[in-house]
């Protein structure tokens, strides 16, 4: 049995700091992690900046709940969950990914928390550390194959312990640093890939 776990932002849906850096206007809130590998970094960076503008949980969930899942990703991922089991793992927050999981029919994901006082993001606490990883590992441990898609740096771990792993249009210096993973530059050949693979494993399974 196949499982297909995907990153949620930039492959199913857009990137929401990026878009809350847009709507706010504070633009060392674009930084993702296509820029900083240090997940840790990455976050103290963004709580930093958050602090200095006063920028609020509820404020951020307003713009989130203006987005939409990318052109196409609705069709993708209900394409995917026609042949397989489907599992998201992000590294948002499930304070954030609500009206988006809505939008593409509740899919199952895996994420964070934020610690929010008095609508003040204080801190956040990861479901486990390197928890993609985990996940297809913990996954693999009962005896299911996985196919996996990703597109940052935060990806890879992810990618690379699944039994088979792509990048859904990453960016050139995350291409250049991981030669050997796949890429697919839309949902086309992304399906192709994930196809492809399933193929190989069901033949590997039966001989």
């Amino acid at each position: 049995m196949h499982i297909a776990c995907l990153d949620l932002e930039g492959v199913l849906v857009p990137e929401i700091w990026i878009s809350v850096a847009e709507r706010t206007g504070i633009e060392e809130l674009r930084l993702t992690t296509r820029d900083i590998s240090d997940y840790d970094e990455l976050m103290n960076h963004r709580l930093k900046i958050m602090r200095e503008h006063g920028l609020t949980l509820s404020a951020i969930q307003s713009v989130i709940a203006q987005l939409h899942p990318l052109p196409g990703a609705a069709d993708f991922l209900h394409w995917l969950r026609e042949r397989w089991q489907v599992v998201i793992l992000s590294d948002t927050f499930y304070d954030f990914a609500g009206p988006l999981m809505a939008q593409l029919n509740r899919p199952t994901i895996f994420c964070h928390n934020l610690v929010v006082e008095d609508d003040t993001v204080v801190g956040y606490k990861l479901r486990q550390p390197d928890a993609k990883r985990a996940v297809v590992r913990a996954l693999e441990e009962l005896n299911f194959t996985t196919m996996a898609t990703g597109d940052s740096y935060n990806d890879t771990h992810m990618l690379q312990a699944a039994d088979f792993g792509a990048f859904f249009c990453p960016p050139e210096n995350v291409i250049a640093e991981f030669p050997d993973i796949p890429v697919a530059s839309d949902y086309a050949q992304l399906q192709e890939l994930f196809s492809k693979a399933a193929e190989d494993l069901d033949a590997a399974v039966q001989g």
